[in-house]
């Protein structure tokens, strides 16, 4: 217990209860770390997530982030570094997946421009803003990006996440190869479907465009399909993350690690 006693992380789009952000403040919040709670607006939901971090006994900010926007995502490290010191851990989770319709009907600025600026270059922008600050720091560091199966296999209905989700994995290895002399890893942690509420809202959708009755016969049919019998949970990415940040990765960064249950294996 204790490893991450005195570091800082921050994970964007983690202000939803019982989301994916939250679970992986919570792996870092019982190992003693700091934990920066970020999302596109910080509302009573995400002061709730703070309070249960704190019940840890975690320290805790809460940093409003837009991160289709460079400014408000230097805006970000810049106030977690105020709060604590430095930034020793990033994980670029904030994301959009529930704007789901069909390829020939995707409006540009309203679906396809809006993922893309969400989900693949908000992960720049943090990027780039934590590196500065980590090379400055001279202590190298840790950016892990949340991806998802998605970034390993294409999906209908999801043009511009899939997209998105595969150019963060190009952009984990193209971060990594810079950074690796600075001491800073880059990796990237390709869940499968996890039912958070982002994840509920591509139940609904993806139950009745594949034909099935009810959601839980959906849920039961991909649990079936799946090698360890379930879809994945908030705590198996966590604990992803969890390894990823430590002592124990030092010496693996560029890589994009399915977490999945055996479902994706490449």
């Amino acid at each position: 217990m204790g490893q991450f006693t005195g570091k800082t992380i921050v994970v964007t789009g983690s202000g939803k209860d019982k989301g994916l952000g939250q679970g992986i403040l919570r792996a870092f919040a019982d190992e003693g770390a700091n934990c920066v709670v970020s999302d596109l607006v910080i509302d009573d939901e995400a002061k709730a997530v703070a309070a249960d971090l704190e019940s840890r006994g975690a320290k805790t900010a809460l940093i409003a982030c837009d991160v289709s926007k460079p400014d408000q995502c230097q805006a970000l490290i810049a106030g977690a570094v105020e709060q604590f010191g430095s930034v020793d851990v990033l994980v670029n989770n904030a994301g959009i997946g529930f704007k789901m319709k069909g390829l020939l009907d995707v409006d540009i600025s309203d679906e396809w421009d809006q993922v893309i600026s969400v989900n693949l270059s908000g992960a720049f922008y943090c990027t780039q803003a934590a590196a500065r600050v980590m090379v400055e720091q001279g202590n190298g560091g840790r950016i892990i990006n949340i991806a998802s199966q998605a970034a390993k296999t294409g999906f209908p209905h999801l043009a511009a996440y899939v997209s998105s989700k595969h150019g963060m994995v190009g952009l984990t290895r193209a971060c990594a190869v810079e950074l690796g002399k600075q001491g800073i890893t880059v990796n990237a942690v390709c869940p499968n479907h996890v039912t958070t509420g982002l994840g509920a809202q591509q139940n609904e959708y993806f139950s009745k465009l594949l034909g099935f009755d009810t959601v839980e016969a959906y849920l039961a049919n991909m649990s079936a399909k799946n090698p360890m019998g379930r879809p994945g949970l908030p705590s198996d990415t966590a604990a992803a993350c969890l390894w990823l940040a430590s002592d124990a990765a030092f010496y693996v960064t560029g890589e994009a690690l399915n977490v999945s249950g055996g479902e994706e294996m490449h």
